[in-house]
């Protein structure tokens, strides 16, 4: 039944729709179908090729993953570590310098530096000014230093800030900008041992004085470790050591911070109260030749250098040539004691004061008639000292002096020494040999000068300069090993004669210190201006010895271009010494030996 009322139902509807029936199977129909089934097979045909190439390359991505994670773990790790593990410097701790006894005299201490990364930093450009206020400088300087390095990872914006500077720069919390620990070098003395010591630059490298002498030691060797950092560049953990920084070695030198800074006191003192151009001082160990005190004026603040020029770091005592005038008469008296032709009681006459080479007139500010060699350095007679120095072979002149160190260099390896002039006892001519026996036609610096006085308190022996402690005990030589320049007759005569300088008569009274039996010669020397000697420029000095009775310090004094209150080495330096070593040998606990001065 179900069949007929199927069989009626499509009957029906062809009779309603004879034409739709006959088109189904048209040429036309035909084509338009077999197109469509074109068309939908090439559509399977290409379903099935992109679903084919996307299980393969799922297939090899899932395979490459595996292989990755599995087989080959390390290279996603070490992709990680490229990210975010950044390798470090660890800064050395630079060495301590201290005095004798152990006294602090340059110490490092760590601050923090300011630094960015450009392209992070830029991201921050809103919050510039605050940071430029923060930090004390100019936006502009951030415009430039962005402007020219944006291509870099790591640029400085400020070395060495305070502690309280870095905490508002903490506060500020920028992208981009971070904290680097470094170490400043602070030095406790500041303007008494700035010359001395010298000064590091902002790495904390030695670039004046003790700081670059020994700086290979100071310095020490800087480490390496690996850090992590998060998004923001900030260390999170650190990772693995690379190399341990070696830290620098402290180095005790031969100053005594005390002696520093009693001579530092009383040169500022003499400088001022005189109005000179400068001064410097030098105080000497006359038995191993360490340096106990070096200081100069002006000076300056190692802590603070702003606004200072090259020629405010110049150590005068060691760089500085000048002629020094009497002081060199008692090496003129030395030569001639050596010669044998003469005796510390051999009369000189030295009438009328004055004695003329041509055109050049030599002269004594008195006319002091006959004069023994002790007394011609008493009176400081330049008539007696050339008469004397013409008397004996210009080529033993010369030899004691070249022997003494004048003409070259101290060899104490302090940066920049610069060495003595002595020409050629061949070339000298009488006027010329007369000049050197008072101290012209030379240059010296003070170190120099006071380094030739050891030896008349050292028995004729002459020691090596010395900026760090000597041990006595180990460097004891036979006595023929040594430079031996005078003999100890000829250096205790000497002494003799040095002591008349501070007693009545002599030209260094105000050089007495009272309990103690001292000695030392007075200069004054018109000053060189490459023209010719200038008129009313003087250097005054002193150099002094005490005690006499068993020497133990040299201290030499040189003020230049003294304007008020004198100008004689007498009236300028022989004061200094006397202040000085009042209370220096009371400081190393020196007996004294003139009690009767008391």
């Amino acid at each position: 039944m179900l069949l007929n009322t199927t069989m009626l139902l499509l009957t029906k509807s062809t009779r309603r729709h004879p034409r739709r029936t006959s088109n189904r199977f048209s040429p036309r129909a035909a084509v338009r179908f077999a197109r469509r089934k074109a068309k939908i097979e090439v559509f399977w045909v290409r379903r099935q090729w992109m679903l084919s190439l996307f299980s393969i390359l799922a297939g090899v991505l899932v395979c490459r993953a595996i292989y990755l994670q599995v087989m080959d773990s390390e290279f996603l790790q070490d992709q990680g570590d490229a990210r975010h593990i950044r390798t470090v410097t660890m800064t050395a701790h630079r060495g301590m310098l201290m005095d004798r006894n152990g006294e602090p005299l340059a110490i490092s201490s760590p601050v923090d530096s300011v630094w960015v990364n450009p392209s992070q930093f830029k991201t921050e450009q809103a919050n510039w000014d605050k940071l430029a206020t923060t930090l004390n400088i100019n936006r502009k300087e951030i415009d430039d230093i962005l402007t020219t390095r944006m291509s870099r990872g790591f640029v400085y914006l400020k070395r060495h800030i305070s502690p309280e500077m870095t905490q508002q720069v903490k506060s500020l919390d920028l992208s981009g900008v971070y904290l680097q620990r470094e170490y400043r070098r602070f030095y406790p003395s500041g303007e008494v041992t700035a010359h001395l010591l010298g000064f590091t630059n902002v790495d904390d490298s030695g670039q004046e004085g003790m700081e670059l002498a020994f700086n290979n030691i100071l310095r020490g060797v800087a480490g390496a470790k690996q850090v992590m950092q998060d998004n923001r560049g900030q260390i999170i953990a650190d990772v693995e050591n690379i190399s341990l920084p070696q830290h620098g070695k402290d180095i005790r030198l031969s100053i005594d911070r005390r002696l520093q800074y009693l001579a530092y006191r009383e040169l500022r003192n003499a400088v001022r109260r005189h109005n000179a151009v400068a001064g410097a001082a030098v105080i000497l160990d006359v038995r191993t030749g360490e340096v106990l005190a070096m200081v100069n004026q002006p000076t300056y603040n190692p802590n603070d250098r702003s606004g200072l020029k090259a020629d405010d770091y110049r150590n005068r005592a060691v760089v500085d040539l000048f002629e020094p005038g009497s002081t060199m008469k008692p090496f003129t008296i030395a030569a001639a004691l050596q010669s044998g032709k003469f005796t510390p009681d051999t009369l000189i006459n030295t009438s009328p004061g004055s004695m003329r080479f041509g055109k050049y007139l030599i002269h004594d500010t008195h006319n002091y008639g006959t004069l023994s060699l002790a007394k011609i350095i008493q009176k400081s007679s330049n008539v007696g000292a050339s008469k004397i120095a013409l008397s004996i072979p210009a080529e033993q002149h010369w030899r004691l002096l070249d022997q003494l160190g004048f003409g070259g260099m101290s060899a104490s390896g302090f940066p920049g020494e610069i060495a003595g002039r002595l020409s050629n006892y061949k070339t000298w001519k009488p006027i010329q040999q007369a000049s050197i026996s008072y101290g012209y036609s030379i240059n010296t610096t003070l170190l120099q000068l006071a380094r030739a006085y050891t030896v008349l308190g050292n028995g004729g022996i002459l020691p090596a300069i010395s900026f760090t402690p000597v041990d006595t005990a180990q460097t004891t030589q036979p006595i023929n090993t040594l430079t031996r320049v005078i003999s100890p007759k000829t250096a205790r005569e000497i002494l003799d004669m040095l002591e008349l300088v501070v007693k009545p008569g002599g030209t260094g009274t105000l050089a007495k210190v009272p309990g103690y039996r001292v000695g030392g010669k007075t200069g004054t020397a018109l000053k060189s201006t490459g023209k010719g000697y200038s008129a009313g420029n003087y250097y005054a000095l002193f150099v002094g010895i005490a005690p006499i009775s068993t020497p133990r310090l040299v201290m030499a004094i040189l003020i230049e271009e003294p304007r008020t209150g004198g100008y004689y080495g007498g009236q300028v330096a022989a004061p200094v010494f006397s202040k000085v070593m009042t209370g220096a040998l009371r400081l190393l606990n020196i007996p004294p030996d003139d009690v009767e001065s008391l």
